[in-house]
C-alpha cells in the first residue's frame, strides 16, 4: 500500500474512498519514566521516549493502512501524524488520509 503525504498522485487517476485513520494511546513504563527523569537533570534526547512514540507511530500507521484495505484502497493521500497527552505519561498517536482506489 503506497502511503503518500502529497495531496495528489501524478499521472494517476483514483477515486477518493473515505478518510481513514489509526489511532493508539500508548504509555511509558516505570524503567523509561525513571530514565527520562534522570535524562531531564543532564539534558539531551530522551530516548525512551522516541522508542515509545515510533512505535506508537508504527501501531497507528498499521490501523491506517488497515483501515484503508478495508476498503479496497490502493493508496492512502495526504497522510498526517498528530500527537497528544491525554494523561500524565500518556501519549495518543492518530494517523489520518484519504483512502483512494486506482481507476
Amino acid at each position: 500500500m503506497k502511503i503518500l503525504t502529497i495531496e495528489t498522485i501524478p499521472n494517476r487517476n483514483y477515486e477518493a474512498l473515505d478518510i481513514v485513520k489509526g489511532t493508539v494511546v500508548y504509555s511509558k513504563n516505570f524503567g523509561r519514566d525513571f530514565m527520562a527523569g534522570m535524562k531531564t537533570l543532564v539534558g539531551g534526547e530522551i530516548v525512551g521516549y522516541t522508542e515509545m512514540l515510533n512505535e506508537a507511530r508504527q501501531i497507528a500507521t498499521k490501523r491506517m493502512v488497515d483501515a484503508a484495505e478495508a476498503l479496497g484502497a490502493d493508496a492512502i493521500v495526504g497522510a498526517r501524524y498528530a500527537s497528544s497527552s491525554v494523561m500524565q505519561g500518556a501519549a495518543e498517536v492518530v494517523a489520518y488520509g484519504t483512502a483512494v482506489k486506482f481507476l
